[in-house]
């Protein structure tokens, strides 16, 4: 929606070649893009001012006629006037489009979910659309002892077993990925945007593997498949599955998944990373030590300052980030703002965020606004007076552990900067007198 306050990030203008600017700190371009927006807000609210406005003044069509009719367009589609808000690839990410990424718009959205239609994308050989009377699972052992009764399930006899519907974060393992090294890309939709939030409905799959006769003796690691041309395959450990969080989902935000998000059945896996969220899920394996897949071995690990590599960190540790104002927005007059953002953890609930508007030498508490739950987003609110002068917005996450969101001088302490993963620094925004936001690192 839009604002006569704050002017939206400029997505929807930047070329190829502007976001390559951006990159390489030649930012005087935004300068004048943003300067003629903002001077023909001015205009438009001092002649309204003037002459009284006209939207009051001028009854509309809408207020004078017949809308159309109900059920003109039987499944929903946004507003016209928000078709900018939409997930976005970023230019030069990856060779295939197939094997890349879309990210969601989060400085547009309001509370902790994610309408299905903006939830980023990360797809290893491009989606498909199942035809779900084929779709099955299957679930075996590693060996011959590990389960009573392998079983295949078809998509009616997962549907016909009793189900839960959580909500649930799922975050990249690279998302913020580009930032290791400096600030990267101008707006919090690429710095953050493979986050989303939704709620799932699905059949635990501890149920599964108790109907198949597991022995959880034995059992201690299970491998999930996915069913598209990259053949996924993920080490999930058994005692994750035994708290009851993991589901074989079916359901998200009250209707059938989304092709792109792995329609018709797919894993969730509260607060671990989301490529161990196997889309288009085709099996289970069941087995007593890790499967070093491919990508668990080469791929999402951590590097180290001493050039070795870390395996199977796959939980998203404590994270936040101010949404608004963020990068390429821009501040059109001075006075109150509310500075909003996401908090969230792999490892529980969101404690405490904490909000400076200096850089992180002064901390105040932020709001949470309800509910707060378990490995899921949590929305935060602060209020902020601009007067006009220069300002670093900053959020800082708490959880229920007592994991507290490192800035980046103390994670590079550990992890350097050349790595690509789990990167939880925390954000900064700076405000210019001009109004303008751009994304640094302090």
């Amino acid at each position: 929606m839009f604002s006569r306050f704050i002017q939206r990030a400029p997505e929807n203008f930047l070329s190829r070649e502007q976001i390559q600017d951006v990159r390489a700190g030649r930012r005087g371009f935004l300068a004048s893009a943003f300067a003629a927006a903002a001077a023909a807000t001015a205009t438009q609210s001092h002649a309204q001012a003037a002459d009284g406005d006209p939207n009051i003044l001028n009854l509309p069509a809408h207020s004078k006629g017949l809308g159309q009719p109900v059920a003109a367009r039987p499944y929903g589609l946004p507003s016209e006037f928000e078709k900018n808000l939409q997930r976005r690839e970023s230019p030069g990410l990856t060779r295939v489009g197939q094997a890349s990424v879309s990210f969601c718009p989060l400085q547009g959205l309001f509370g902790i979910i994610t309408p299905s239609g903006l939830h980023f994308e990360r797809h290893h050989q491009g989606w498909w659309d199942i035809d779900p009377s084929k779709h099955r699972l299957m679930v075996n052992g590693s060996d011959e002892t590990m389960l009573k009764r392998p079983m295949v399930f078809s998509m009616d006899e997962l549907m016909r077993l009793p189900n839960v519907s959580r909500m649930h974060f799922i975050e990249c393992g690279a998302n913020t990925g580009m930032e290791w090294g400096n600030s990267a890309v101008p707006t919090v939709q690429y710095t953050h945007g493979m986050l989303s939030c939704s709620e799932f409905t699905g059949v635990p799959l501890c149920t599964l593997l108790e109907l198949c006769g597991v022995d959880f003796k034995r059992a201690k690691f299970i491998l999930a498949e996915g069913a598209d041309g990259s053949s996924m395959t993920r080490t999930i450990p058994m005692s994750l599955i035994m708290s009851g969080e993991v589901l074989v989902a079916y359901g998200q935000n009250g209707e059938m998944l989304r092709p792109e998000n792995g329609y018709p059945l797919r894993l969730i896996v509260p607060g671990v990373q989301g490529v161990s969220w196997v889309k288009y899920l085709r099996r289970i394996e069941v087995g007593d030590m890790p499967y070093a897949t491919k990508d668990e071995s080469i791929h999402y690990v951590d590097l180290q300052p001493s050039g070795l590599h870390r395996q199977y960190t796959s939980i998203q540790e404590v994270k936040s980030v101010i949404t608004s104002p963020s990068g390429g927005q821009v501040l059109l007059d001075k006075g109150f703002h509310t500075i909003t953002g996401l908090a969230w953890s792999g490892r529980g609930k969101i404690k405490r965020v904490d909000v400076s508007t200096d850089g992180g030498r002064n901390w105040k508490p932020a709001r949470l606004e309800g509910p707060v739950l378990a490995k899921c987003l949590t929305r935060f609110n602060a209020d902020f007076v601009w007067d006009g002068k220069p300002a670093i917005f900053q959020s800082r996450a708490v959880d229920e552990t007592g994991q507290i969101q490192p800035n980046y001088h103390e994670l590079r302490k550990v992890r350097a900067s050349r790595s690509i993963y789990h990167n939880n620094a925390i954000q900064s925004w700076q405000l210019e007198e001009n109004g303008e936001v751009k994304n640094v690192q302090v």
